[in-house]
């Protein structure tokens, strides 16, 4: 297996969680029969893995499978529908894994080698614009040996290779039910996971059940989990209150998690981790304004993110200064090291030096239903700050997540915001996603020094200790371009009643929850 034991040390902080009211999600009581039922303001845009590369993953972890995932404590991908995976070269081009025997999905059809093959190749055929093809670049092709041995050709070294099998956009579909050449467009789902869907209502609930021919790692302390979508996180919370759903999970809002902190009832808790999740503004090179990288560095040079973290989100998230978080290996602070402060007339001095002395106008855009509760009080703040620094003139607008998706990838919004869940515990998924050609945010981006070079080079590398320079040196590219601007680093938070175990246990290193280690107690 691909071991990375030197930089997993230092991931293994930003995985865990630690307690901060109550202690009931890590206590190992025994479970009882009863539907966990989640709540979260993440809800999938869709249900078919070959077109999601977004929040998506939160279901698809839990009702499809992939060759490698993570069991609970695990920092690197182990072994799920595979029975063994590992590179077979000195190279890191050649990718092998034989699956578990016997497989199947939850309608009884065979799971196999050309199983296997065929959901990795509709990814890149289908080519999906919302989709994860982006994440195979270095893939060449996939080969079968038999019903259970598939061979990944990679088209240059690429050490983080069993991490991207490890992202449920990987995961396995039957091909007797997912075309080759185009997308599902029901509410159907033919998966191998540990839970089958039973039900689905689009932006309102999945129901999912046991699946009884899951073989792979997980051991479900449950039979079946409700996930409930809300619109925002004050319904949410108070779901959980009324004692409507049992856990919340993505979107608690920061007036939520301060007034769960100080509730005082025995009835709740509350855990507090490190997250690696982040938030940023994206400048489209097709706007007149934004294509001009005195216009962007000046935007940098405004930006309050001290601010925003305190007055927006009270100080339930971090000011961010590059794209890769802190706690991963490589992370850096180049836009404070490059910017400092904020400050209006450093910002005046850089439009000046580009000839452009009028104020600049600037639309923003942001999603409504889909990074939590703050996200329209934070881009009014952008817009207070850009508008009082006499330089910009800033407009808002607003669309719902499914045609928020449309818009930027259509290359409408002239500068919009953004969130990222990493899909692996690496600095090279905070950078590699966002450049070249086809890229995670639809907006193509050519940096041929990063996509070419650096992280090319940094692939050949195992030990990502080993990488340091690379990575600081494209997040300073990205610093000096200005087109992909950082505002803040986020925490994680689960709520949940008091009668709930294995939430801490729940979240692997991308931060997503697997659900079937949560568990109702019958004592403490």
């Amino acid at each position: 297996m691909f071991n990375r034991n030197r930089f997993l040390r230092r991931v293994a902080a930003i995985a865990s969680i630690s307690l901060v009211a109550g202690c009931g999600l890590l206590s190992n009581g025994s479970d009882s029969e009863g539907t966990i039922v989640v709540g979260t303001t993440s809800a999938p845009s869709t249900l078919d893995p070959a077109a999601s590369w977004d929040g998506s993953w939160e279901l698809f972890r839990n009702i499809y499978q992939t060759l490698l995932a993570y069991p609970s404590g695990a920092t690197t991908p182990q072994p799920d529908a595979a029975e063994s995976c590992s590179f077979t070269d000195n190279s890191s081009r050649t990718y092998r894994c034989t699956l578990r025997a016997g497989m199947k999905f939850a309608d009884g059809d065979a799971l196999d080698a050309k199983a296997v093959q065929h959901s990795i190749d509709r990814i890149r055929t289908i080519n999906a614009p919302s989709g994860p093809a982006g994440l195979l670049g270095s893939l060449d092709s996939v080969d079968t040996k038999g019903d259970r041995e598939v061979v990944f050709h990679l088209n240059k070294p690429d050490a983080t290779f069993p991490f991207v099998l490890a992202t449920p956009a990987m995961s396995i579909v039957d091909p007797d039910d997912y075309p080759a050449n185009s997308l599902r467009k029901d509410d159907k789902v033919y998966g191998s996971g540990p839970y089958q869907l039973k039900s689905y209502d689009e932006g309102k609930e999945a129901v999912l059940v046991r699946n009884d021919n899951y073989k792979g790692f997980a051991k479900r302390q449950n039979d079946a989990v409700t996930i409930r979508y809300f619109q925002d996180s004050s319904e949410m919370v108070k779901a959980l209150r009324d004692k409507q759903i049992d856990v919340t999970y993505r979107g608690l809002a920061a007036d939520d998690i301060i007034a769960l902190q100080k509730h005082g009832n025995s009835d709740l808790q509350l855990v507090d981790g490190a997250g690696i999740d982040i938030s940023y503004l994206v400048f489209n090179p097709k706007d007149s304004w934004a294509k001009q990288p005195a216009v962007r560095k000046a935007v940098a040079q405004v930006i309050d993110r001290g601010a925003i973290a305190h007055k927006v989100y009270k100080d339930t998230v971090d000011p961010l200064y590059s794209m890769v978080p802190k706690g991963l290996t490589g992370h850096t602070t180049g836009f404070f090291d490059d910017y400092g402060y904020p400050s209006v007339s450093k910002a005046r001095s850089i439009l000046k030096d580009a000839g452009i002395t009028q104020k600049v106008p600037l639309t923003f855009w942001y999603t409504t239903d889909r990074y939590g509760s703050e996200t329209g009080l934070m881009f009014k703040e952008l817009k207070r700050q850009l508008d009082d620094s006499g330089l910009f003139t800033i407009t808002l607008q607003s669309r719902p997540w499914k045609s928020y998706v449309v818009g930027y990838q259509k290359g409408e919004y002239p500068v919009f915001g953004r969130g990222w869940f990493p899909d692996f515990p690496d600095a090279d998924n905070f950078i590699a996603p966002f450049v070249g050609q086809q890229n995670a945010l639809g907006t193509p981006y050519p940096a041929p020094e990063i996509t070419n070079k650096l992280l090319p080079h940094s692939r050949r590398e195992s030990d990502r200790g080993q990488v340091v320079k690379d990575l600081e040196q494209a997040q300073q590219i990205l610093v000096n371009d200005a087109r992909l601007i950082p505002l803040w680093q986020g925490r994680q938070y689960v709520a949940a009643s008091d009668d709930i175990s294995g939430g801490e246990q729940a979240l692997d290193p991308s931060t997503i929850m697997e659900m079937w280690m949560l568990h109702r107690k019958t004592s403490w």
